[in-house]
């Protein structure tokens, strides 16, 4: 067959009808996501649909989906509302899927066509960019990224009976290889061609394959790295965020002749703070915000003040429980800022040991943690020393 290279197109448009072929026909069983995994849910909407909606940004259409024969109802519900998307159903090989593919654009034959895998969501407008360009000069276009791993063949020799499993042969020139992702394009008259005369394995590999086993030339674009692709189900597990932010507010009535505790020490007052536990108002709130800063609810949640167990119970023990949960959620106290808010009594004569206290409860140095102290100007609940309120707000670090 002839393999003339295209001519050279004007580079600011280009008037070829370009269609996508996306094959969403396997089982993704290895993902373990309950349904084939190019319908699970992956960052808010199902795998298959961020492709789509990226070919479909682009302005490439019709876009052939090709699917599970049991699956359309999914497919349907995954791919609602995506401009230009037809459904088609699969066969028994991946090559055999996108042939079938391939040959329902026929009848409305586009001149371009590309061959992207739906496992690969994150595909961006600048990869398709560059295929698009790079099929002005060749047929058939690939993206692809450079090996930086140190490679190695696999030895069949044993240099000992001790020997558990293969061992290094020799080296592999890294710089000769190349990782290759999808979408792959080509002219599609000529990709059709390759597959319908394909008589190679039936698990091609991927379309460059079918191509060069014709005899085409393949040229290499820039792929992108987050380009990859989902095949474990550590794949759908998010990774924990770095850093994570809580706040927290409490408010706690002054009454006459009580204790008055804040921030984990005792402090000689006239009135003192009413509640179920200790009233210690800075620690409630401090509880509050490592709680919600890890999704864990609120203080309320976890000492119910309706369970008899914690009537007039030290907060520390509540703190306590808040630095163990934070620990067991992966995270460490970066930093902690508490407010408290009162027209007396006043907090700079206790501040430090507050600090040292609060740091000596969750075993943190005292460095992380800041305690101030504002009054409302004589105004509302606090101004008028009814009552003493506290903010805290929480920097978790993940470990």
């Amino acid at each position: 067959m002839s393999q003339e290279t295209p001519p050279d197109s004007d580079h600011g448009t280009d008037a070829r009808r370009i269609a996508a072929v996306v094959v969403a026909a396997g089982k993704g069983l290895r993902a373990g996501q309950g349904v084939p995994k190019q319908f699970a849910a992956w960052r808010g909407k199902p795998v298959v649909r961020h492709s789509a909606e990226a070919l479909a940004a682009a302005g490439i259409g019709p876009i052939l989906v090709v699917i599970p024969r049991d699956c359309e109802e999914l497919a349907q519900t995954a791919l609602d509302g995506v401009p230009g998307v037809r459904l088609i159903g699969g066969g028994e090989t991946r090559q055999e899927s996108v042939r079938l593919g391939l040959e329902a654009l026929a009848a409305d034959a586009p001149d371009l066509v590309l061959i992207h895998d739906a496992a690969r969501p994150l595909l961006s407008g600048a990869v398709i960019a560059r295929i698009r360009d790079a099929l002005k000069h060749s047929k058939g276009v690939i993206p692809v990224l450079s090996v930086v791993d140190s490679l190695t063949h696999v030895s069949d020799n044993h240099v000992s009976d001790n020997t558990v499993g293969p061992i290094m042969g020799a080296p592999a020139d890294r710089a000769q290889l190349r990782r290759v992702q999808t979408p792959q394009a080509f002219h599609y008259a000529e990709i059709l061609a390759a597959h319908r005369a394909w008589e190679g394995p039936a698990l091609a590999g991927d379309d460059a394959k079918v191509a060069q086993a014709w005899g085409m030339e393949i040229a290499l674009v820039e792929g992108d790295e987050a380009l990859h692709k989902l095949t474990f189900a550590s794949d759908f597990n998010a990774p924990a965020p770095a850093v994570r932010v809580g706040t927290g507010y409490d408010v706690h009535r002054l009454t006459e002749g009580g204790e008055l505790w804040l921030c984990g020490i005792r402090i000689e007052h006239t009135h003192g703070l009413s509640g179920h536990s200790d009233a210690d108002v800075a620690i409630h709130a401090l509880v509050d915000a490592m709680l919600g800063a890890i999704g864990a609810g609120d203080i309320g949640q976890h000492f119910p003040p309706s369970d008899p167990q914690w009537r007039g119970a030290s907060s520390d023990r509540f703190l306590s429980h808040a630095g163990t949960l934070v620990a067991q959620a992966g995270y460490a106290l970066g930093n902690a800022d508490i407010t408290i808010i009162c027209e007396s009594p006043k907090i700079g004569p206790h501040r430090e040991a507050m600090r040292a206290r609060l740091a000596e409860i969750l075993g943190v140095d005292p460095t992380t943690i800041s305690v101030k102290a504002t009054t409302t100007e004589k105004l509302g609940f606090t101004g008028r020393s009814e009552g003493i309120a506290a903010q805290a707000a929480v920097v978790l670090i993940r470990t």
